[in-house]
């Protein structure tokens, strides 16, 4: 008999993390490079998570691939940009590791041949006008990859949403010069690109990928040469303690067989948030954001939260999420406004016919504030002009809306604004006055109700050829008029947890052995969003500092207060 056998356990690691995002995976190979055991349980038939899904970017001030282009930042104005964002409500050493930290995480993920990135130039900071933000940007990529390399792999990656007609692969840059492809040069150009990208994939019989799929590849590719075994349909069913408290490892259910595995010097929780956990919605979040318009990964239904929380941790931030005003697909999709948020002729007003935020504002801001004032379900009302020059929730420049956004009552059409508010819903003549003030900002440039078009972020996305970018005249019939829900791209709240990466309970001791990252940890970003990728970006971090925590306590060179 084995001595895993003799003690109980069925497979033994030194650590283990649960969850295949990239929070989870940046861990593990934190983990390898330090000479630990490592195994990656994922509960899904495809690994990923959230990551696999999303935009894919990466905010992680001072990573290899900005000092590349010369963009060092200094420690303090990062500090006091994180420190205005948080308002107190992050305690002073997690940000301290996130910053302090964060150049190394990227460093170590550099080292694999695999994992290559660009700067996204221009994708600016959420919050470029407080000190320390930046209007050209901290977010990275990954590079483009042809998922082919992952051979049986391949199959198992969770798809997203982003994948283009015959294999047209698009980059955030690109999505950003394709979007203006009715106004601009630069728009034109990259639509011939993108016709030459197709044409070479049809030859060349590629597998392109970009943002979040693209960077979860070249994971699951570093994975493999580390020789990290990432198990699939495994869900964690529980916590394993012994007397003193310590998790010591966690019991798997897959395949028809439960395996008790033994996690020597930690385990990590990197399970994502309570998204589609209907329950945990109702109890947690604010009124108006409860309905279930997610577009994190189904399997996400707050495991690792319930599983800490069971012993005693901590949690913090759990009425908020990464909000993103949201469109509701006929086909039961969520189909998040980015940039669509930015298109000049249009406002989104509530059911009061007034608008009430600057709607190209970060969406984390644009749905605090329609939270706030009980504005859901909000009404993004755009004319002729917005469609025949702009996308819009997936649907190209000049292509009219599917007759199912008309039966499911998502999008309403007339040929006035009066005959548009009565089909909504809201008062005439409030819906009149607020489209008529608009278009008298659209004539001046100025926004002086909300002040849209003032930061880099909102003219990111705006139209160039316009005095303002974010501003021009609602004139020109027909009008429409879009359902716009309280939607979020994962929930925010989570387990406490400290500079290490330790979970944390109520009175601020440490659950021994367990650490947590990404979303099923209360935010480092508060209740804000520092720029695009604030998400992953933290994920990896924090993955990374648990990790290498973990490889320390093995050589018993850290004890309780000391970092690695």
């Amino acid at each position: 008999m084995s001595a895993p056998a003799r003690q109980g356990w069925d497979e033994e690691f030194d650590f283990v993390v649960v969850g295949s995002g990239g929070g989870g995976m940046a861990a593990a190979l934190t983990a390898a490079d330090s000479g630990l055991s490592t195994v990656v349980v994922e509960k899904g038939p495809m690994y990923g998570g959230t990551t696999g899904i999303s935009g894919g970017g990466i905010w992680i001030p001072n990573n290899p691939t900005l000092r590349a282009k010369g963009h060092d930042d200094s420690r303090e104005s990062i500090r006091r940009y994180l420190a205005r964002l948080t308002e107190g409500r992050v305690p002073a050493a997690r940000l301290d590791a996130y910053v302090d930290q964060g150049p190394a995480a990227m460093e170590l993920l550099g080292r694999s041949r695999w994992m290559r990135f660009y700067w996204t130039k221009g994708y600016s900071d959420y919050h470029p006008e407080y000190e320390g933000g930046r209007p050209r940007g901290r977010s990275i990529e990954a590079i483009p990859f042809d998922t082919r390399k992952l051979g049986e792999d391949e199959k198992y990656q969770r798809p997203n949403s982003l994948k283009g007609p015959l294999g047209l692969w698009v980059t955030g840059k690109d999505y950003h010069d394709l979007a203006m492809v009715k106004r601009t040069w630069r728009g034109r150009w990259a639509s011939v690109v993108a016709a030459w990208r197709v044409s070479s994939n049809v030859v060349r019989r590629r597998h392109m990928s970009t943002g979040g799929r693209a960077l979860v590849a070249r994971m699951r590719m570093a994975l493999k040469d580390a020789g990290v075994p990432v198990w699939l349909r495994s869900p964690m069913s529980e916590l394993v303690v012994d007397e003193a408290g310590r998790v010591t490892g966690v019991v798997v259910d897959g395949d028809g067989r439960t395996v008790r595995v033994r996690a020597r010097y930690g385990l990590l929780l990197a399970t994502g948030g309570f998204d589609h956990n209907q329950e945990m919605r109702e109890k947690y979040l604010p009124e108006g954001g409860r309905d279930n318009h997610s577009a994190g990964a189904v399997e996400n239904v707050g495991d690792g939260i319930l599983a800490g929380q069971a012993l005693g941790a901590a949690l913090d931030f759990m009425d908020d999420a990464w909000w993103m005003p949201s469109v509701h697909h006929p086909s039961g999709a969520t189909i998040p406004l980015v940039s669509e948020r930015c298109i000049p002729p249009s406002v989104i007003v509530s059911g009061e016919g007034r608008r009430f935020t600057n709607e190209s504002s970060p969406y984390v801001n644009f749905i605090h504030d329609q939270l706030a004032g009980g504005h859901v379900p909000a009404w993004f009302v755009m004319d002729a002009k917005a469609r025949s020059r702009y996308p819009f929730a997936q649907i190209l420049p000049g292509m009219p809306f599917p007759k199912a956004f008309y039966d499911n009552g998502t999008v309403h059409r007339a040929d006035s604004i009066g005959e548009l508010a009565g089909k909504i819903g809201v008062p005439s003549d409030a819906l009149t006055e607020t489209v008529a003030r608009f278009n008298g900002f659209a004539r001046t440039g100025k926004d002086t109700d909300f002040g849209r078009g003032d930061s880099a972020y909102d003219r990111y996305y705006g139209d160039p050829t316009l005095k303002n970018p974010n501003l021009d005249e609602i004139d020109k019939a027909p009008f429409y008029a879009v359902r716009i829900e309280a939607g979020d791209l994962g929930t925010k709240g989570g387990l406490v947890c400290d500079e290490h990466s330790r979970v944390l309970r109520d009175d601020g001791s440490v659950i021994a052995g367990l650490y947590a990252t990404g979303n099923t940890t209360a935010s480092v970003m508060g209740n804000e969003y520092a720029g695009p990728g604030a998400t992953i970006g933290p994920s990896i971090v924090f993955g990374h500092i648990a990790a290498r925590h973990a490889a320390a306590a093995r050589t018993g060179s850290v004890t309780a207060g000391d970092v690695p």
